[in-house]
């Protein structure tokens, strides 16, 4: 296992962090986005290996890369298959030129890719620390109905969503309000 990769702020006036540190935060204190010092590249190997597997096999291997030492494999393949728990297909263009479609999940935002395991990361590292959070997000489309499924039902957070009425289709309406138990709708 290589070292584990630590983040620092773009104002430079925040001490460097761990991911799940990092996460957690959302800004640096000195208001800076967190980056990573150094990322890592995938070995040969494991690149040539990911001919033929699924998204979420290869979006399982791409995260254990960047969080080493972070999270166990157990926990990270359960959140990977998790978040990735619908296909996610290739479409032939032309030739040798494929578009993934990355409208196939489950509110048909793109959104839905990084959210999905946004959320299981963050579940993760509340529980370890037995925390709680609450989220709030403003919206005026898909971001909330993506936010809403992929943290609907976590313990550790609760998300309150804020929308114009009149300025969001009805489909992402109901893909936001007929969601409970964690999940608020303003």
């Amino acid at each position: 296992m290589t070292e584990k990769i630590y983040y620092f702020s773009t104002n430079g006036k925040a001490g460097r962090t761990t991911f799940g540190e990092a996460l957690l935060k959302g800004l640096a204190p000195d208001k800076g986005l967190y980056m990573p010092e150094r990322i890592p590249v995938i070995a040969e190997n494991i690149r040539q290996g990911m001919a033929g597997k699924t998204y979420s096999e290869i979006a399982f291997l791409v995260a254990r890369n960047l969080l080493q030492g972070e999270v166990d494999d157990a926990s990270l393949r359960e959140m990977v298959n998790e978040a990735y728990n619908f296909a996610v297909p290739l479409e032939k263009v032309v030739d040798r030129k494929y578009i993934m479609r990355l409208d196939q999940g489950p509110t048909a935002s793109f959104k839905d890719f990084a959210a999905r395991m946004m959320g299981r990361l963050m579940q993760y590292f509340l529980k370890k620390q037995n925390r709680k959070m609450l989220i709030l997000t403003a919206t005026s489309g898909d971001t909330g109905s993506a936010i809403a499924n992929a943290f609907y039902d976590l313990d550790n957070i609760d998300v309150v969503i804020l929308f114009p009425q009149n300025e969001v289709t009805s489909r992402q309406r109901k893909q936001m309000t007929t969601l409970r138990h964690n999940i608020r709708i303003v």
